[in-house]
């Protein structure tokens, strides 16, 4: 059977990613906006774990809606709850036997309720598997401190290829970079550059 796992590069899907492979062919996904480096980021650390990897670009529509969610509210929650459900749904579109994220236990955003991956299985006739849902953040990090070699900056200033890099460059075209700063607090985010030997 084969999976395809919602990929940014960063600890919560690349550990997600490693816990599927003892039943799935893992695929790592990007879906995005086709913008920056974003794509490239993901394909480099997909790379170092040794996965295969996809793109899958969004219609610029999407973008359009998300960023105009993200301006109304003046905060990330609903935008991106939106694109996560957009990406999720483009990677079960493709024909695996199933797709994963790298949602947690005790995440906020995104999340994704048991009705909407049972929309989702039934729409596309996949299995939605969350591999971490029953992880907390601090079991997470304990994983991921022994089995991934991972880099911490600035959100701002990471190369990474999740939702948030592409979606500030979108932001700042509709509204300047007082919009962003408006959406998008300072935060560390963090990259995967590979696995622990």
């Amino acid at each position: 059977m084969d999976a395809g796992v919602l990929f940014s590069g960063g600890k919560d899907s690349s550990l997600a990613a490693l816990l599927l492979t003892d039943f799935y062919d893992v695929t790592l996904v990007h879906v995005g906006f086709g913008i920056g480096d974003a794509a490239s980021n993901a394909e480099t650390t997909a790379e170092a774990l040794g996965f295969p990897f996809a793109r899958l670009e969004l219609d610029e529509e999407v973008g359009e809606e998300v960023v105009a969610q993200l301006r109304e509210d003046g905060f990330q929650r609903n935008g991106i709850q939106q694109l996560h459900e957009r990406a999720l749904d483009a990677v079960a579109a493709e024909g695996y036997d199933a797709v994963a994220d790298g949602t947690r236990r005790d995440d906020r955003v995104p999340s994704v309720s048991r009705a909407w991956a049972q929309s989702l299985e039934e729409r596309h006739e996949i299995d939605y598997l969350s591999p971490l849902a029953g992880f907390g953040r601090r079991a997470v990090d304990r994983l991921v401190t022994e089995t991934l070699q991972v880099e911490e900056a600035p959100a701002a200033t990471l190369a990474k290829g999740d939702y948030e890099g592409e979606l500030r460059k979108l932001v700042r075209e509709a509204g300047g970079d007082a919009a962003v700063d408006d959406v998008f607090p300072e935060h560390m985010q963090t990259r995967v550059t590979g696995r622990r030997q």
